[in-house]
């Protein structure tokens, strides 16, 4: 075998949370690519498994879809039972369940003297419910899933998670704190937990993308009735030096190389997939 390939990932079995979106579903694909037979995990049971269905008909390789819930992890313990029946041991964890939501967003990028007389619209404004939600399915929603469907890799000696964090985690967007937070939280987790579990053999790394296009963030994005970009989404397109937003697919490099053997002295390091924004002064 080639070491300087991903011949290694033939065969490997892969739990991918939160795969039954936009991101995820270009991960799918890009694991059957290299034969990782695969669990799609969703709390969309419907999505996950018409997904799967579809990745194992252009593929012909395995992959089922489950549903699941990231928060409860009971319900990640039976979506293991399901896995290591169908599929065997899992070998390789994405951590890919995420998002955003309107109920953590400021109104408002930057308090002005004006808002001091309304509130609502500014950071003393947010709902406790919406910002908890929010970080509670970026962060926890990161640990639970690690806590269960590594322990196959604790038996084997041998295992890799992939965090899905953003460049949000290194530089905070104004309107969305507890996003920022909980992706700047899962980055500390990655770099903790690939200390604690390295003389295990378990590697633990994570990809922060930069701006791509997803169902949670289309809102801040673009305009609903025209589907132009919004000032915001102008912005953004202006300090990102590629000039456009990523592209799914644009994940799968990075995917492979953690996860295959070609990286297996690479551990604890989250690698910026992001057109070149974090490079960029502005000026």
């Amino acid at each position: 075998m080639n070491k300087f390939t991903f011949e290694d990932l033939k065969g490997k079995v892969c739990v991918l949370t939160g795969g039954a979106g936009v991101i995820g579903a270009s991960l799918a694909r890009g694991l059957a690519s290299a034969g990782v037979k695969t669990a799609i995990v969703d709390i969309n049971e419907e999505a996950a498994v018409k997904l799967a269905a579809q990745v194992e008909k252009e593929s012909g390789v395995k992959c089922i879809g489950i549903s699941a819930n990231v928060l409860d992890k009971e319900s990640l313990e039976a979506a293991k039972s399901v896995i290591n029946q169908k599929l065997g041991k899992i070998d390789i964890l994405i951590n890919g369940a995420g998002g955003n939501s309107p109920k953590a967003t400021t109104a408002v990028e930057q308090m002005q003297k004006e808002d001091l007389t309304d509130l609502s619209k500014t950071f003393y404004g947010l709902g406790m419910e919406g910002f908890q939600r929010v970080y509670d399915l970026n962060f926890k929603g990161t640990l639970l899933p690690t806590m269960v469907f590594t322990l196959d890799m604790l038996e084997s000696g041998k295992g890799c998670v992939l965090n899905i964090s953003s460049m949000n985690a290194y530089r905070p967007l104004t309107k969305i704190p507890a996003y920022s937070a909980a992706k700047a939280s899962v980055n500390n987790l990655t770099q903790w937990m690939s200390v604690h579990l390295a003389k295990v053999g378990i590697r633990v790394n994570a990809i922060a993308p930069g701006f791509f296009l997803t169902n949670q963030n289309r809102f801040l994005l673009t305009d609903e009735k025209t589907g132009e970009a919004t000032p915001r989404g102008h912005k953004i397109i202006s300090n990102t030096p590629m000039g456009k937003y990523g592209e799914p697919e644009d994940l799968i490099g990075a995917m492979l190389y953690l996860l295959s053997d070609i990286s297996s002295f690479v551990t604890g390091v989250i690698i910026p997939v992001d057109g070149g924004y974090s490079a960029f002064g502005g000026v």
